[in-house]
């Protein structure tokens, strides 16, 4: 890199929550105040509130606030009857939750191949399926919904639950039938959706929360008491449960932030847009876009051979990238413990070689994704 290069660097963050808390400072902070003054901090009108927005923006008729979306997987499957010995089909290429849930519940992990796309192969998953198989857990990775359509048709087929990993898919939406051109919301299409709310995510609380949605009464009344010991009353449990409520504090920020989680999601696919007309013409893969899918794009993922040599080549010139996720959880150490056999997922392992997040926030200017575009094509250019 030339001196003339060095003065033209820009430093591009692939998030920016100070900056976020810059911008809602004023109006966040009173409701903070308002929730430390009040004396209330576990459970109050800001669980409940929250709850009947989260239903309502999700499509469906429930919704309960919960710790974190790992407690939202691990209760979503406790409800659905997952317990030792069982199995539980979901995806390798996805954050440690997507499968600890299911172990900590005495189940199996059974991981099936993905897409081109990353998404959970339908036809992988059929060929995974034994007397044993109780569940499927697709992962709407980066903000992008899987096959819907078609694993809702082996969850019948098989008597299976689906219970949707929508940790990343907050916004996203989806048309089934191209007749009568239905959306249906992330964390709807299965018996039970499970979300986080995580810092680092589109619709982000100040530390770890998350919450589930469904439009089973049994299960959400079931839930409402799993997240709190199973207390029917201060002095009454109906049987052991966990605590993974999600505190006051919490659902205010929250609910505040709900408010304006459209808009954050526009700013993120007009960003996404940039990158599509501005790196088309570069040899790399991006993410799939279907008229049939509205995707909220928690992150930009693109797919390249040349991956660790372009993210040192954009870290040299102030752009932050990463990736989502380097290892394959069945490749990670954890997997000796739940097979002694190696398994080999095609598609997964070679995804986990060529994958790398852009920066795709709503704080992002133009002209700082028209930098990151230029690196991109300069590296290309080069080699």
């Amino acid at each position: 890199m030339d001196e003339k290069e060095k003065i033209c660097l820009m430093k591009i963050k692939r998030l920016d929550l100070k900056k976020q808390w810059r911008n809602e400072e004023k109006k966040l902070l009173p409701i903070v105040k308002n929730v430390l003054s009040s004396g209330i901090y576990v459970g109050g009108k800001y669980i409940n509130s929250l709850e009947k927005k989260l239903a309502k923006y999700c499509g469906t008729k429930y919704a309960i606030c919960t710790n974190s979306g790992t407690d939202a997987l691990t209760l979503a499957l406790h409800v659905s009857g997952i317990k030792r010995g069982d199995e539980v089909i979901t995806q390798s290429n996805s954050f440690i939750a997507s499968a600890s849930c299911i172990a900590h519940l005495g189940a199996i992990p059974v991981f099936a191949d993905v897409d081109k796309n990353r998404m959970l192969d339908p036809n992988s998953v059929e060929k995974k399926i034994t007397k044993k198989t109780k569940a499927i857990i697709p992962v709407h990775l980066s903000g992008e919904i899987g096959h819907m359509n078609l694993l809702k048709r082996i969850a019948i087929k098989h008597n299976l639950h689906i219970i949707e990993d929508a940790a990343q898919s907050i916004g996203s939406s989806l048309i089934l039938n191209s007749k009568n051109q239905k959306k249906y919301m992330s964390g709807s299409f299965g018996t039970l959706g499970c979300f986080s709310a995580h810092p680092l995510k589109n619709l982000n609380a100040a530390g770890d929360s998350g919450f589930i949605v469904t439009d089973n009464k049994a299960y959400y009344n079931r839930i409402k008491l799993l997240i709190n010991h199973g207390l029917k009353s201060r002095g009454n449990s109906k049987f052991f449960g966990y605590v993974s409520r999600m505190d006051n504090l919490q659902a205010a920020i929250i609910q505040y932030r709900l408010k304006g989680l459209n808009n954050k999601i526009l700013a993120r696919r007009k960003n996404a847009e940039i990158y599509f007309s501005e790196l088309k013409s570069v040899p790399i893969k991006l993410p799939l876009e279907s008229r049939r899918s509205f995707n909220s794009y928690h992150l930009f993922v693109i797919q390249t051979k040349n991956r660790n040599k372009l993210k040192d080549f954009l870290k040299k010139r102030g752009i932050e990238t990463d990736i989502h996720y380097p290892i394959p959880i069945h490749r990670q150490d954890v997997y000796s413990s739940l097979s002694k056999k190696k398994l080999s997922l095609k598609n997964t392992e070679a995804q986990a070689k060529t994958i790398l997040s852009l920066p795709i926030h709503e704080f992002l200017k133009k002209k700082e994704i028209l930098y990151i575009c230029n690196q991109i094509k300069i590296f290309f250019n080069e080699k």
